[in-house]
């Protein structure tokens, strides 16, 4: 398995030096006007490699943490109990906030829904600070007690 990733990560690797050096040797005044003619070709291998890149690894990442909670059930406990308190907090904040319809700058109006999930994420970012101060100072607090 080992010996099989080093392949696939070389492979990789050489695919985008190659396609580096295609972009670096073609020169950004050209790629602009490629651009301009709506003519991508140049960076699209290169774009796709980056996607194909972050796939996997947050596939691997998804894949990893799951099997890692499913085996040490005190993890999964602590985070169930993570998720559960950051939903708690999310529903504070969402009816804490209020949903008026408010004139934008471009002459748009936002919804009274869309009001209400912005100042939902203002107010749980006002909360989620306040509980990571909070839980510093009671920190620093303790270690100074002792």
């Amino acid at each position: 398995m080992h010996k099989i990733l080093k392949i696939v990560l070389l492979i990789i690797g050489v695919l985008s030096v190659v396609f580096l050096a295609r972009i670096v040797g073609v020169g950004d005044e050209d790629i602009k006007a490629l651009a301009a003619d709506g003519d991508s070709s140049l960076l699209d291998p290169m774009s796709w490699i980056a996607y194909i890149v972050l796939f996997i690894t947050v596939a691997l990442v998804v894949l990893f943490v799951i099997v890692n909670l499913f085996t040490n059930t005190s993890t999964l406990k602590n985070t169930l109990l993570g998720v559960g308190a950051f939903l708690v907090v999310g529903l504070i904040a969402y009816f804490t906030a209020s949903g008026v319809e408010t004139p934008m700058q471009d002459g748009k109006m936002l919804s009274a829904s869309g009001s209400k999930w912005v100042g939902t994420g203002l107010y749980m970012f006002y909360f989620l600070a306040v509980i990571a101060a909070g839980s510093m100072l009671v920190a620093g607090i303790k270690k100074m007690i002792k």
